[in-house]
């Protein structure tokens, strides 16, 4: 069913999704419902414009600022990697909707299924130690991320694996298949690399989808495909229940708000 799944995404990206095209009215046929990101029937909010409940991580970088979350990053109150963990629900397959801006230079990710209190194996700055003290494992995560960095060229969009051999697994305009840490392997390409990047937004709201159902994860932005990856490992990193989260990295100000999931498992 999965390599169905991804099949059926092959050919919707060979088709090419860089401009809406006319819909074809075939007797005796239908199109399904028009895409809609505000549509929000059987989903839940996991912010609600006012307060960080549920949400964890560290308040030297976390805080609300006009009805959204805003995680910063400065030269003086340097981050390194710090996350946001919502602890108010685990998922595993679901489909979660959310607005993201990024403003500077550094970047920002949606981890979800992801796990806390791992070792953290990438080193961390001497000036962020001596800003924030020894890593909180708690504030850490581990798991699939949906990267989002509009100021570098190749970042945003991808399948990432945070904190973990495994790393970028499917690049943007990628359809990738493979087997947890063991193996991985291009099935097809949704588009052009660069040509995508047309489609991210710098220092303005851009909207998310991720989709995760089985081993099959999915990530849309701006209405774009960006990224396929079908993990077919059961054991993997990536095919755990966890926590949905959000990352700053580097000197910057990312903002996130408008938080729906619609969880099924």
């Amino acid at each position: 069913m999965k390599k169905y799944f991804a099949v059926c995404l092959l050919l919707l990206a060979r088709e090419g999704l860089f401009a809406q095209k006319p819909v074809p009215n075939v007797p005796g046929f239908t199109q399904p419902a028009p895409l809609d990101f505000n549509d929000h029937a059987g989903y839940v909010p996991l912010f609600d414009g006012k307060a960080l409940d549920k949400w964890d991580g560290n308040p030297k970088f976390w805080r609300v600022e006009d009805s959204a979350i805003v995680g910063e990053s400065t030269e003086q109150n340097p981050s390194g990697n710090s996350y946001l963990v919502y602890r108010g629900m685990k998922a595993k397959d679901f489909t979660l909707k959310l607005k993201i801006k990024v403003e500077g230079d550094g970047g920002s990710g949606i981890q979800y299924r992801s796990q806390t209190g791992l070792p953290w194996l990438a080193p961390i700055a001497p000036n962020v130690t001596a800003n924030v003290g020894p890593v909180n494992l708690n504030w850490m995560m581990t798991g699939p991320q949906a990267d989002f960095w509009p100021s570098a060229q190749y970042w945003t969009g991808q399948f990432y694996s945070e904190n973990n051999p495994m790393r970028i697994l499917a690049w943007r305009g990628q359809v990738v298949e493979g087997f947890g840490i063991h193996s991985k392997r291009l099935m097809g390409n949704i588009g052009d690399i660069m040509e995508l990047a047309k489609y991210v937004k710098k220092n303005d709201w851009n909207d998310y989808t991720i989709i995760a159902r089985g081993g099959v994860f999915i990530q849309i932005l701006n209405g774009q495909l960006m990224s396929v990856m079908v993990d077919d490992d059961p054991s993997s990193l990536n095919n755990k229940t966890g926590y949905i989260g959000i990352e700053i990295e580097s000197i910057t100000k990312v903002s996130v708000k408008d938080i729906w999931i619609k969880k099924l498992d």
